[in-house]
């Protein structure tokens, strides 16, 4: 990747700021340096790192400040779409070189076919090269963009970028949508990055143990960290360790504080008194006894005014320690009406040949709380199995049962009415429950007080998925069987860790579509199943090769 690369290659940006046309602010005069190397750019849903990568790209023109670009720069966003009828050539930017070299070996030896060369004569076998080091050797460049899967798009698309010998390359969320395979070899891309800029937008722990640093956005600003994620959470643990301990001793000191000054003020209390007693005894002129006073008045406020200055101060300090601890809540919930007894049969498959994808008779039986995921190459049918499961699609054959009450939580996440406040999306789920307890229930689910009154459609990300997490798990009956599509596509890490920990409390059967291996094996996954023309048992450990000889196949 990245052959030549240009002198000063660095991305920069100076004071920048950027508002919506509605005026919501997203950044504020942030100023940053990039230089070479792999970047991890993370942060908390709606912190602004898309965004910020678009300003870096020039595809938003910033309020204030300004983006630098040291060379040439590619992007790849988020949601890959291509035209369908596009030759791979086409897509790839190479059709008019090809089209020129096919000329010229023909016999044309017009200086326009020449110019369209230019010095690109392997233009072809870089291509080639390319689409093969991204795992799509097997793709002609005559073929269309209509015969591959939405995962070998955006491996296509990456392959495009790369063939520009970009000096600088931001890649956002890009193994979002990306099967086991495909995953890997965009780790391999990433791992052959020898120079240049490559920032990268992700909440892909196995991808951002690639980065030579992590760029952390957070409040508007950015901290760097060496190393990749597992370096990040270790000097994360570290910073928040010291960040406890600097609050302890600010509170501590905060009561010494508040202590000090009642000391103080009960002092001065003790001495007007006794001042006024000596005067009457003295019986001393009213205006000596008047001077006295007021000396010891002022004395007085200076002393008060002294200690409430440090209790100001000690405030302050507490305040700031307490802006240093992160809030990492995460959702406990307490769920025992979803256990199921282990012998129980949970849903039966037979024969069952959905209407998309790779599975021409799957047959299955889920006994009790197991944990089952789905594994798969893009375009196998995972999703499609998951719909005919929770009977919103008909089987082109055989039949699938269930046998306890069944939640089915999508990608989309359009369980939610987006008209409807959080509690009552919550309670139109679980009709007949009382209002108390779904409250109380939210509030374990991050929504405490007056957040259960936020409106569906003003949520943010990680909001939104939460909203529907609760919705789904808190559903009446309450669900012994719970099926999760890709369930950790755009959500931060942050989020990830809220999820999990919310399935720890989840005692009914448990069937997930995903590519995500950390996240799987953290939620207890006892069952691995590959989804291709059969129903495969497998294991954690033989996923990626079973994928690969898959693909061979």
């Amino acid at each position: 990747m990245a052959d030549t690369i240009t002198p000063g290659t660095s991305l920069t940006c100076s004071a920048l700021s950027f508002r919506w046309p509605d005026g919501t602010p997203v950044l504020d005069g942030l100023s940053l340096s990039i230089g070479r190397g792999r970047t991890g750019l993370v942060g908390a849903n709606g912190t602004g790192k898309s965004t910020l990568l678009r300003l870096l790209a020039g595809q938003l023109r910033p309020s204030q400040g300004s983006v630098t670009v040291g060379g040439s720069l590619a992007y790849l966003p988020q949601n890959v779409t291509l035209d369908t009828a596009l030759r791979v050539d086409q897509a790839l930017g190479i059709a008019g070189r090809r089209a020129a070299l096919r000329a010229i070996e023909a016999g044309d030896v017009r200086e326009e076919h020449f110019g369209t060369v230019g010095d690109d004569w392997d233009v072809e076998e870089r291509a080639l090269a390319t689409l093969g080091s991204l795992g799509l050797g097997g793709v002609e460049l005559d073929r269309t963009v209509g015969q591959m899967s939405g995962g070998e798009t955006v491996l296509l698309r990456l392959a495009a970028l790369l063939l520009e010998r970009p000096d600088v390359l931001l890649l956002d969320e890009p193994t979002n949508n990306l099967d086991l395979f495909a995953r890997r070899r965009l780790y391999e891309a990433v791992d052959s990055w020898r120079s240049g800029v490559l920032v990268v937008v992700s909440h892909d722990r196995d991808l951002l143990e690639r980065v030579d640093r992590i760029a952390e956005l957070r409040s508007g600003s950015v901290n760097w960290y060496g190393g990749g994620w597992s370096a990040y959470e270790e000097a994360l643990a570290t910073q928040q360790e010291a960040a406890g301990r600097m609050l302890r001793a600010a509170e501590a000191d905060v009561r010494r504080q508040k202590r000090e000054l009642e000391e103080t003020r009960i002092k001065v209390d003790r001495r007007r008194r006794h001042s006024k007693k000596m005067d009457a005894q003295r019986r001393a002129p009213r205006i000596v006894a008047g001077e006295r006073k007021r000396q010891a008045q002022e004395s007085a406020d200076k002393l008060r005014g002294l200690q409430e200055d440090r209790l100001d101060a000690a405030r302050e300090r507490r305040e700031a320690a307490a802006d240093a601890i992160r809030d990492d809540a995460e959702i406990r919930v307490s769920l025992p009406r979803t256990a199921v007894p282990a012998g129980r049969t949970v849903l039966s498959m037979d024969g069952l040949r959905p209407r998309f994808g790779r599975l021409r008779e799957g047959n299955l039986r889920v006994h009790g709380p197991e944990r089952i995921a789905l594994v798969g190459r893009n375009g196998a049918g995972k999703t499609t199995l998951l719909r005919t499961l929770a009977g919103e699609l008909a089987p082109l054959s055989g039949e699938a049962r269930t046998y306890v009450p069944l939640r089915f939580l999508p990608q989309r996440l359009d369980v939610l009415d987006e008209e409807l406040s959080v509690a009552a999306n919550v309670t139109r789920a679980a009709p007949g429950v009382a209002d108390n307890h779904v409250r109380a229930q939210l509030a374990k689910f991050l929504f405490k007080g007056s957040r259960a009154e936020q409106v569906a459609g003003t949520l943010s990300g990680g909001e939104r998925f939460r909203a529907a997490l609760a919705a789904t798990m808190l559903a009446a009956p309450a669900p012994q069987l719970l099926m999760l599509d890709e369930p950790t596509n755009n959500l931060d890490v942050a989020s990830v860790r809220q999820l999990t920990s919310a399935l720890a409390s989840y005692e009914g059967a448990l069937l997930i579509a995903g590519h995500d291996l950390p996240f799987l094996e953290s939620v207890g996954i006892t069952r691995w199943l590959l989804v291709a023309e059969e129903l495969q048992e497998t294991t954690a450990e033989d996923v990626h090769d079973l994928l690969e000889a898959s693909e061979a196949g």
